[in-house]
């Protein structure tokens, strides 16, 4: 297996179709658009990977088109004829040779631990330390902006027991109507359902004092990033001060981040995505200092497909707890797919298969059909 070597790696942009549009504070997604990566072994085993941003540039530093030219021209040439299941030289080579570029290097580390699991014949989550669990509670997030279609929407997800736990996006309207429209969908779900909020850095400091405080006393149970990511001691602040816990999100583009976050008590809550960390092994680095910290986890998306969405998977079935569960339901925005096991999804959580890999086998035909040209 140390003669295995990297043959060639591609990666390739695909756009899928999804139910509805996905309103977001920044961005209002239309459809989804992902990179589909491929690793080549020596001994015929192919990996896969997937890198998705949200609303491309208008979420982070990097976006589809440039993580396939960056992959292509950089990242790509520098692993062909490295070993492939060295995993650990092959990450630190592209952390010496680029900066940054998580999305980007997530992908490839996905497709090499795709790669190596079926070469061993372990599902990834047992290269990761083997798992604790055969499943994660899954949220789902209410963003039409139309408060009674939510409401609906919920009820629905209740009654079909898909999902119990609901993400509310906020923060492009003015202060009031988003704190109207929470408080109206918390009381219209009780005690039957979770209800939290992201703002995605779009309060000032002043708006977060009223927004947290009118949330938390109507019962959200969870603030996802309210002020801007620069502004950290106003982030200590309302750590200290919010009846609801806050939870850091943009906050954390990389590992080192989420050390100087839990030394500041920026937040009591950690949201975990394998895309801004750099893949699953670095996302369990961090989830590894917020545990020394006594900070709880959560499961993020970057609204990955079906490949994204497992590679995180297989990262979060190995922890001890994830307390505010997860939110990997990226695969039921689409209307398409391009492997041929779609996930499954059951009792309000993603069930994570026990094959080889990641599980999945790309499906060529919808593959092209979709590939961008």
């Amino acid at each position: 297996m140390n003669h295995v070597r990297i043959e060639s790696l591609t990666a390739t942009i695909v756009d899928l179709p999804t139910i509805r549009p996905h309103k977001l504070a920044m961005h209002t997604m239309q459809q989804q658009t992902m990179v589909v990566i491929r690793v080549r072994c020596s001994d015929d085993i192919e990996g896969i990977g997937e890198s998705t941003t949200i609303g491309g540039l208008a979420y982070g530093n990097e976006s589809p088109e440039s993580i396939k030219q960056n992959i292509d021209s950089h990242l790509g040439p520098l692993l062909v004829g490295e070993e492939a299941s060295n995993i650990n030289a092959a990450m630190q080579r592209l952390d010496k040779a680029a900066k940054g570029n998580t999305f980007a290097k997530s992908g490839i580390e996905s497709a090499l631990l795709d790669a190596l699991g079926k070469r061993m014949g372990l599902p990834v989550s047992e290269l990761l330390g083997g798992r604790v669990r055969d499943s994660l509670e899954v949220a789902w997030t209410l963003a039409s902006g139309d408060t009674a279609r939510d409401i609906a929407e919920a009820e629905q997800m209740l009654e079909m027991r898909r999902h119990r736990i609901f993400k509310l996006k906020i923060g492009a309207n003015p202060l009031e109507q988003d704190l109207k429209h929470v408080v109206a969908i918390k009381r219209a779900l009780g005690d039957a359902a979770s209800v939290r909020v992201d703002v995605n850095q779009y309060w000032d400091e002043s708006q977060a004092i009223r927004g947290c405080k009118v949330l938390g006393d109507n019962g959200i149970d969870l603030i996802e990033q309210p002020i801007s990511r620069i502004n950290r001691s106003g982030q200590v602040r309302l750590n200290q001060m919010s009846l609801a816990p806050i939870m850091a999100d943009e906050s954390i583009e990389c590992v080192e981040d989420a050390f100087s976050l839990a030394a500041d008590g920026a937040a009591s809550v950690f949201a975990l995505k394998i895309a801004k960390n750099g893949g699953p092994r670095a996302v369990l680095r961090t989830a590894q200092i917020a545990e020394a910290a006594g900070i709880a986890l959560y499961g993020g998306t970057m609204l990955e497909g079906t490949i994204g969405t497992l590679a995180s998977a297989h990262a979060f079935i190995t922890l001890k707890q994830l307390t505010w569960a997860t939110e990997l339901f990226g695969p039921l925005l689409l209307t398409e797919e391009i492997v041929t096991e779609p996930p499954v999804y059951h009792d309000f959580a993603l069930q994570v298969p026990r094959i080889p890999g990641l599980g999945l086998t790309l499906d060529e035909d919808r593959l092209a059909h979709f590939s961008r040209r």
